[in-house]
């Protein structure tokens, strides 16, 4: 499970947002996150705010959507109370744990509610994380009736020792198979991998990289592993029983993704991120990157509405027991000041292609990043900065340097 939930002032009992927040929300876009927390076996690597069936702990899997349903009318109540502009879902991301646990139904039913609940724009992207072998053609045809529009299959590697070290279960050899279903029923399909895997050489790396362009996608995320503490993972470590993620060896690696991707026809959009057009990047996590609005449902979700940032109890019992009484399911909130907010935009405006504008920051320390390799000169020429390929790999030191 994951670690404990951020510091911050408590959330009212029935949810409501500060006086104000009504006109910075007026050109934001909005859209939904829906978190559902299960899984069959817990990945070794994963701090994610997920329960396997043994710690649900009087939770349960199959009232789980009429309990996101709930907070979706809680959440109309609290916006409309705030004088929200009426907006429309622009994205709809179900993450996990494994959304796709549940019957595709149920997933249907959530994106229903919350279609009758805001509506959704023309053209809005409809996202379900998926692991391979939780997903056939007929689920997929389920979700695809039902609205949805894109499918995140979390492949993380192609080599059986790496998926072993890392307690994946599914069968590498399924992959292309689910993928061509989806792309056959006109899903947008993505593909996460990871790289740094104890034990995974440049080799291993390489033949995931190939199968995830061979499945010829749009859109492909590589995540360098993050030893999180508490995890099972990091915990091997500690006893010895294998080795760190070596850093030098992770850089060679997102090297090699950049140069074998852009070989494919992809460009990155984001330090993690390529994708083969524009319309393929993946419009929901541009909303968190681009500080747009977002309501998290479900437990341990976050949420960000007209600079307010908020989080639900994590566990599903605690989350179904508040909405049970009517009450907001949401432990905290902050809102950061104005340093505080400056420095989240650079941070996260810093990892896209487009990059931060360099207005504000000391002339002498943006040439120092240009000499040292890590800021193009070419876009600073035209007032923005923007990562080189190595920038990419220094991305919190250009921030650090910069603020």
């Amino acid at each position: 499970m994951a670690g404990p939930l951020p510091d911050g002032d408590p959330a009212p009992a029935n949810g409501m947002l500060p006086v104000g927040s009504a006109a910075l929300s007026a050109v934001r876009d909005f859209g939904a996150y829906v978190h559902v927390p299960f899984c069959r076996v817990r990945c070794g690597y994963c701090d994610f705010n997920t329960y396997t069936a043994t710690e649900l702990q009087g939770a349960s899997q199959s009232d789980y959507i009429d309990e996101v349903t709930r907070e979706v009318a809680l959440a109309a109540g609290v916006l409309a109370e705030a004088g929200m502009p009426q907006r429309q879902l622009s994205t709809v991301f179900f993450g996990g744990g494994t959304p796709t646990l549940l019957p595709a139904v149920d997933l249907a039913r959530a994106l229903s509610a919350l279609r009758d609940t805001w509506g959704l724009q023309p053209g809005a992207e409809i996202t379900t994380e998926a692991n391979p072998d939780s997903v056939d053609e007929e689920y997929l045809k389920t979700l695809r009736d039902a609205g949805f529009t894109r499918v995140s299959f979390g492949v993380q590697s192609a080599v059986p020792h790496v998926l072993q070290t890392l307690d994946r279960t599914h069968d590498p050899r399924r992959v292309p198979s689910v993928a061509a279903a989806a792309k056959n029923l006109g899903l947008e399909v993505s593909v996460d991998l990871i790289y740094g895997t104890p034990g995974e050489s440049l080799e291993d790396w390489r033949e995931s990289l190939e199968l995830a362009i061979s499945l010829d996608t749009g859109h492909i995320s590589a995540y360098a592993l993050i030893v999180e503490q508490g995890t099972a993972l990091e915990r091997r470590i500690r006893r010895g029983e294998i080795a760190s993620p070596d850093d030098d060896l992770q850089a060679d690696m997102y090297e090699l993704a950049d140069e074998l991707l852009n070989a494919a026809g992809f460009s990155w959009y984001e330090v993690s991120n390529w994708a083969k057009s524009d319309a393929q990047r993946s419009r929901h996590n541009l909303s968190y990157w681009t500080n747009q609005d977002w309501w998290g449902f479900g437990p341990g979700s976050h949420s960000h509405i007209a600079g307010t940032r908020f989080w639900n109890v994590k566990h599903p019992a605690a989350y179904a027991q508040r909405l049970s009484l009517g009450e907001s399911p949401a432990a905290g909130r902050e809102q950061p000041d104005a340093t505080a907010s400056e420095l989240e935009r650079v941070l996260l405006e810093i990892r896209l292609r487009e990059g931060t504008s360099a207005s504000g920051f000391a002339p002498a320390v943006v040439a120092a990043l240009i000499g040292d390799g890590l800021i193009t000169f070419e876009a600073a020429r035209t007032g923005q900065l923007v990562l080189t390929r190595n920038g990419r790999l220094r991305a919190d030191e250009v921030v650090r340097r910069l603020v």
